[in-house]
């Protein structure tokens, strides 16, 4: 297994670790770790789709997250 792997594995237990929780708050902090895992995960491969969804998902879940302490 290479680092590219490692990392996509991380990233896909992350969300479905996320998917679990039943803290909103839990859900955000943790789906935004994988997605910004799948991000870089997206750049190793190239994959600019995998790249452009995570990122707008990471820029979602940090828009709820703010506005939720404000």
């Amino acid at each position: 297994m290479n680092t590219v792997d490692i990392i996509g594995y991380a990233a896909m237990i992350a969300l479905m670790l996320s998917f679990t929780m039943k803290d909103i708050y839990k859900l955000r902090i943790i789906n935004t770790v994988g997605c910004i895992l799948f991000v870089i995960y997206g750049f190793m491969l190239d994959s600019w789709p995998i790249v452009i969804t995570n990122a707008f998902i990471t820029i979602v879940n940090f828009y709820h997250l703010t506005k939720r302490n404000n």
